[in-house]
């Protein structure tokens, strides 16, 4: 949910960046027509011009970065949903088969042992296909929910 809030924030922001470029094209035209026809001097258009142009450079470089984070957060929405597909189907498996591993798991990682408790004790991180790793306890948390 907090995804689908940022994309629609992201996606809104994006169209006022767009919407306030297209401004400032018709105001740098708009002063351009105004210094040819002397209502507005040389030394005033070039600081308008400035302003503008630096405006609508760093407009650009905005468009462009939510344009990235809006292709992000829609590719991994749409591995999520993927991800979800795979659990449903393999939801009545009953032991773990090397095809619902493959389908699911991208790897295992196992830390080194620690003793330092008097028990040996490994930690184990599993990265999921598509969605990447997810903290054990945040399974235990929507688990328990």
């Amino acid at each position: 949910m907090q995804s689908e809030e940022s994309l629609r924030l992201h996606q809104k922001r994006l169209t006022q960046a767009e919407k306030r470029m297209g401004e400032l094209d018709r105001l740098f035209i708009r002063i351009y027509e105004d210094n040819v026809a002397g209502r507005l001097d040389d030394e005033r258009f070039a600081m308008m011009s400035k302003n503008y142009t630096e405006e609508q450079k760093d407009l650009k470089a905005e468009v462009k970065n939510l344009q990235q984070q809006i292709h992000e957060q829609e590719q991994q929405a749409e591995n999520i949903e993927q991800f979800v597909q795979r659990v449903k189907r393999s939801s009545t498996l009953t032991e773990l088969t090397s095809y619902a591993l493959r389908e699911l798991v991208k790897a295992v990682y196992v830390d080194a042992p620690d003793k330092s408790s008097g028990k040996r004790r490994q930690k184990v991180h599993i990265e999921y296909d598509l969605v990447g790793y997810i903290p054990v306890d945040e399974l235990l948390k929507a688990e328990q929910a």
